[in-house]
């Protein structure tokens, strides 16, 4: 009797490891892998960096026109 339960044992837990275990889809946030936080907040850097580019860019642009118009002379009209 105890032979049979060894062996029935001994069956199921071998059918139970020839069933293909298919992995569950990931559904993780961005800051759970390491990796993955580290490669946003490289291209969030970089988004920030581009930015500020545009913004410094931008001020300059206004600064020089605000200088061209005061060097230009008032145009009296007739």
């Amino acid at each position: 009797m105890k032979r049979i339960a060894a062996i029935l044992l001994l069956l199921a837990s071998t059918a139970v490891l020839t069933i293909p275990v298919y992995a569950q889809p990931e559904n993780r946030a961005i800051g759970e892998n390491q990796s993955e936080a580290k490669r946003a907040a490289k291209q969030q850097q970089k988004a920030n960096k581009k930015l500020a580019k545009k913004q410094r860019k931008a001020m300059k642009n206004y600064q020089k026109a605000q200088r061209k118009s005061a060097k230009q002379p008032k145009r009296r009209t007739k």
